[in-house]
Formats: structure tokens, sequence, C-alpha cells
């Protein structure tokens, strides 16, 4: 069953209602992610109750989709049965994202409620940096013995399979080291009597346990797998992550540099959710800088005033000139930010993007002239009879070239620039580049004006 506005409007009749048993029968047919959406969507008052009667098999897996506020909201409400079933039904990577956005006393909480074996592993986990592949990986998975056959193998994944995350993909070891992978499939295919040692695959790509998550999620994409070994740096096999987290991992990323290119503080909370003194604080920030580095354009202006007296119709001018210069390095840089988090650019290849972007700077350079001369002449002489003169046709076109020609430089350089010296290449994109290029064009055009128009 779909998740829909129309069915969200059905199932809150029901809250109101008190039509209790009807809400229970329809949750028990969603998704626990689209169950989840209900929930984020109802008023507080009404979550506790209504989560209460969600079946037991479903009530942990939508609780981990849940968003933090409802969960903690939860989490305040049950007893420490109801607390302990929760946390048990749920898999150990999905606690610790919710311990991970809990404030300290619902954490203590957590940790005194779950049984003694769960507490260990969850403190195990807890201890990895934030961005560590460690912090979202699971503890659970299946290992298998090497010596031990597909039979057997089976039986042990019927036994543990219930409590893992995938059984997809099982890990051979030996003394806890990984020595290998084997699919279902694999074994589904093989003799009963044939030994897991004979076919497993021993080329096992696996990640750091302290190794950065972004660079773990890349590694999806790289070898094309569902779940990736976690192993310590004597090679043994200390978790797993799934490909579910992986994809979390490649959202947050990338919605955090899509919010640093927009000039806005990175924050993880939903913008429905983001009270408008949260969003404030996120943007105002960088709206001050770019406000005050806004001075020297206009320290500029003035610098030139004579020019702009002597020839007025050169200021209708600025605005264009500004703009597509900002549009010119914005394209650029965004194109060099992504070529750089995909790991297409590297370091060494700042020649080759340079030389790259001035063949395209040129070529855009010489087309918006030549379109901006004709432009000239035909809609704002012609057509509004501006007046505007040839020479001051000139200069507005050739300025164009050279602005096009700046900002692509410094669009494309720029972001290199800052993971050169260890900053998010994200924060050098189009607000700050174009900042930068608004007072290189100002600077260009009275340059050219002040040589051409004095001819």
């Amino acid at each position: 069953m779909e998740f829909t506005n129309e069915l969200f409007d059905e199932l809150y009749e029901f809250v109101e209602t008190k039509q209790l048993k009807k809400l229970r029968e329809i949750l028990s047919e969603l998704n626990p992610a689209d169950a989840a959406l209900f929930f984020d969507r109802l008023e507080e008052k009404n979550i506790p109750i209504v989560f209460r009667i969600l079946p037991k098999d479903l009530a942990g897996e939508t609780f981990s989709y849940m968003d933090p506020e409802s969960q903690e909201l939860l989490i305040r409400s049950f007893n420490d049965n109801e607390l302990r079933q929760i946390i048990n039904d749920m898999y150990l990577d999905d606690v610790v994202d919710v311990i991970e956005e809990m404030p300290a006393n619902v954490v203590a909480r957590i940790l005194q409620t779950a049984n003694q074996n769960t507490r260990q592993q969850l403190n195990e986990l807890l201890k990895y940096p934030e961005d560590s592949a460690g912090s979202i990986m699971t503890v659970e998975y299946v290992s298998l013995n090497k010596n031990k056959t597909v039979a057997e193998a089976f039986q042990k994944i019927r036994r543990e399979g219930i409590d893992k995350e995938t059984v997809y993909t099982c890990y051979v070891t030996e003394k806890r080291k990984l020595i290998g992978t084997v699919s279902v499939k694999d074994l589904l295919l093989a003799d009963e009597e044939e030994s897991v040692g004979n076919i497993m695959v021993s080329n096992v790509p696996a990640v750091d346990a302290y190794e950065d998550k972004e660079e773990v999620a890349k590694a999806f994409s790289k070898y094309d797998v569902l779940a990736l070994p976690v192993v310590d740096k004597d090679g043994r096999i200390v978790g797993i992550v799934t490909v579910d987290d992986a994809i979390d991992v490649i959202e947050e990323e990338a919605t955090e540099d899509i919010e640093k290119i927009a000039a806005i503080t990175p924050s993880d909370r939903p913008y429905l959710k983001s009270s408008a003194a949260s969003l404030w604080l996120q943007r105002i920030p960088w709206l001050v800088l770019l406000m005050v580095s806004a001075t020297f354009t206009g320290a500029i202006i003035t610098s030139f005033e004579d020019a702009l007296q002597a020839f007025p119709a050169l200021i209708a001018f600025i605005p264009m000139l500004m703009g597509t210069g900002g549009n010119a390095g914005g394209q650029a840089s965004v194109t060099v930010i992504r070529g750089l988090a995909l790991e297409e650019i590297r370091m060494g290849d700042v020649f080759k993007v340079l030389w790259k972007e001035i063949r395209v700077s040129v070529m855009c350079g010489v087309v918006l002239a030549v379109l901006n001369f004709i432009k000239i002449i035909v809609v704002d002489n012609l057509i509004f009879g501006s007046g505007i003169t040839t020479l001051e046709n000139l200069t507005v076109s050739l300025t164009l070239v050279v602005v096009v020609f700046s900002a692509k430089v410094i669009g494309s350089t720029l972001p290199i620039g800052a993971k050169r010296i260890g900053l998010d290449p994200a924060v050098m994109a189009s607000p700050l580049i174009t900042t930068v290029v608004d007072a290189i064009s100002l600077i260009v055009y009275f340059a050219i004006a002040t040589q051409v128009l004095t001819i």
C-alpha cells in the first residue's frame, strides 16, 4: 500500500475518531518507512497512543525510520520494558543512529535499559569517531568457517540469520581475520558436501574501521556491492556497512555540499522541523560576510566615478557584466567541485583543468561578446534608442570576453586550492566566487573603458 496524502487524511480521521482497530489494520499493511512518515506528521500528543497499537514485528523497524524528535518523544513515554523491547527489535547500527541524536539523559537511559550484551556492543560501536566507517557499521553479520561444508553453512545461516541485518553475503573468517566472502547464491548452486573454502572469493574489498564514512560510501559505487566488511588494523573483521547506510551517508554529504554551495551553514534537521531562529543562524553568517565583501565592489565603482560621469551609458551594463561573470564562475566551480567529490579530478590535474577551462572560457566569451555587440546595435540602439556608441559597445563586448575568462579560471582553481589546504571545496562555490568575480569584473570593465574610450 502506497502512503499518499489521501491515505494520511484517512488515517488521521481514524485517530481523531478513536477508530484504533481500523487504524491498526491499515498501518499493518504499510511499509515501516511509510508508517514512520505518518508518525512524523502526527501531532505530538497522538504519537505515543498510535505507536502502542502497532504490531510488535512492525514497531521496532518503524521506530528506526522516524525522525529524532518523534523518537525522543516516544522514548520518554516508554517504560523500561517497552524501551528494552524496541532496542531488541532494532539492528544495532540503527540503535547507534538513535543514540547519536539523543540528549545525554536519554542516551544514559537507553544504555541502562539494554541488556548487558547489547550494552557492550553499543559501547564498542560508540567508541568510533562520528564520521568513521565504525560509526555506521553493524556487528550483525554471518561469519563462516572455510572448512565447513555448504550444508553446515546453511544450518548456521538458518540458526543465526534471523538476527542478522543481511545474509546475502557471508564472511569467511579464520581467528576473526577476514579471508573471503561467499554469497548465498554461490552456496545454493554448490554441492552440499563442498567446503566453503573452495567456493569463497578471497579477493575481498574491505574498509578500515576509522576510514571516513564518505569514502566508504564511494566504495559501494566502485565495487557494486550490497555490503562492505569493516576491519581493524590487524585485518580482523569488526562489522559490516550495508548499502542502506551508505545511501544515507551519500544523501547527507550531498545535502551538506548543496547547503555550502548556497552559502548556508549545514544542518541535519529537516526544513519543516527547523525553527525560524535556527534557519536564521544558518544563513546570516554568510549573508553578513557577502554583504561586507560587497564593500569592495562599491569602492571600485566610486574610484571610477569620473569615468561614469563622462560615459553614463556604462552604468547600465554593470549588472549584466557582474551577473554573467558570476554565472560563468559558478558553472566552472560546481563542475570542478563535483569532479573532486567523485574523484574524477585529483590534485595533480589542476593544470589539465585550467587548460580546459581556458579554452571553454575563450569560446564562451567570444560568442557572448559577438551576440552582445549585435544586441546593443539592434535592441538598445534601434529599438530603445539608447544611443550607445560603437566604442562603448566595443568596451562592453571586450569586457565580456575578459570577465568570462577570469571567472572560469577562478571558478575552476579556487575549489582545487581549497582542497589542497584542507578546506571543503564546496565552500568555494557560487556565492564566494561571485563576490570575487564581481570585483574583478568592475576592475576589468573600467580599465578597458579607460583605454578604449580615451582613444
